[in-house]
């Protein structure tokens, strides 16, 4: 996925109504082992401070010391990097790619009703949402299909969606960018155990909205699992409350049938990316039965992944939820996903 970070635009108007003078850098073009897909964003303001990566560490130092020019001097600027180039060895880009860079200066306008706060709007409701940029003029618009752009560029909007990933193209006006942003997955564990404790700090690593849903109220509590989202509801009321989307994933591990199987049900039912299950292929088969019996299609039980989980020889609950999220992953990035 080469999309927006959903958290760097809301952060900017932050930064902007508390007064800050601020850079935003987007990564618009890459060629080779780039360190970090288009899309990427860095947010800088007057004093250095930053949030976000352009890069993974390689050339940050660079572009936050062109940022202060940039938001002193109010005009936008275009950086490349490449390993071929003196600056890169010096600045870390030594992974054999090339990173084209838009830093472009933010000032108080671009929030209140602008472009950005309506973005922000959409990243907050969880609504697909590309900003388009004329990289020349730095004017910006907002496309929520490809209705909402030129013919000409319709089947590119349409593709970028597709695939959730930015690209820069020429237009009839001269050279667009258009950054996707698509929300953030949210991971519903059914089951506040063991290997849920373990998944729910890997989920946030990597950005993920995580949610547990447990009615056994012993089980899902704020000691067991810190600041996390905790419902002690039926798994099936509580997915339709939570509002299942298709950038949901949502896995079963609660070893309890009345639980997973509502759980299951429900979430066959709806968008989720991803339906996954705790047990064996013993315990799987009988679970196929009951949801058979409970009129579930044949062909919609087949989405599930069980025994949950990439097989890689997991031990442990830390490990088992290793091999959930490295399959969550995999099928998120259009692989099979399968245990092999």
């Amino acid at each position: 996925m080469s999309a927006g970070d959903p958290s760097i635009i809301p952060a900017a108007l932050a930064w902007l109504a508390a007064g800050r003078r601020v850079a935003l850098a987007t990564v618009v073009q890459t060629w080779g082992s780039a360190p970090q897909p288009v899309g990427s964003q860095l947010l800088i303001d007057a004093n250095g401070n930053f949030l976000g990566s352009v890069s993974g560490g390689c050339v940050e130092a660079e572009v936050i010391a062109e940022a202060a020019e940039v938001i002193a001097s109010a005009k936008s600027k275009t950086l490349q990097f490449g390993v071929e180039d003196e600056t890169a060895w010096k600045v870390g880009l030594a992974c054999g790619g090339t990173i084209r860079i838009c830093l472009e200066p933010l000032t108080a306008e671009h929030g209140g009703d602008g472009v950005l706060h309506r973005l922000a709007g959409d990243i907050e409701a969880r609504r697909r949402v590309a900003l388009v940029t004329e990289l020349a003029t730095g004017e910006r618009r907002l496309a929520h299909d490809s209705g909402d752009l030129e013919t000409e560029l319709a089947p590119a909007l349409a593709e970028a969606f597709r695939q959730d990933r930015s690209v820069a193209l020429e237009g009839s006006g001269g050279e667009l960018f258009i950054n996707v942003f698509s929300p953030a997955v949210r991971l519903i564990i059914v089951g506040a155990v063991h290997v849920a404790q373990a998944l729910v700090p890997m989920a946030r690593a990597l950005g993920y909205e995580a949610v547990i849903v447990d009615p056994r109220a012993a089980f899902a509590t704020a000691e067991r699992f810190g600041e996390v989202r905790l419902l002690q509801d039926w798994p099936d009321e509580a997915l339709t409350a939570i509002g299942v989307d298709a950038s949901t994933a949502m896995v079963a591990l609660s070893h309890d049938a009345k639980l997973d199987d509502a759980a299951l049900v429900s979430a066959l039912r709806s968008d989720a990316f991803y339906v996954g299950a705790l047990g064996s292929r013993k315990t799987h088969a009988k679970r196929v039965e009951r949801l058979l019996q409970a009129g579930v299609p044949a062909a919609e039980i087949e989405r599930i992944h069980a025994p949950v989980g990439l097989d890689i020889g997991a031990l442990g609950p830390a490990e088992i939820a290793l091999s959930i999220i490295a399959q969550i992953i995999a099928v998120r990035r259009g692989k099979d996903g399968s245990r092999g």
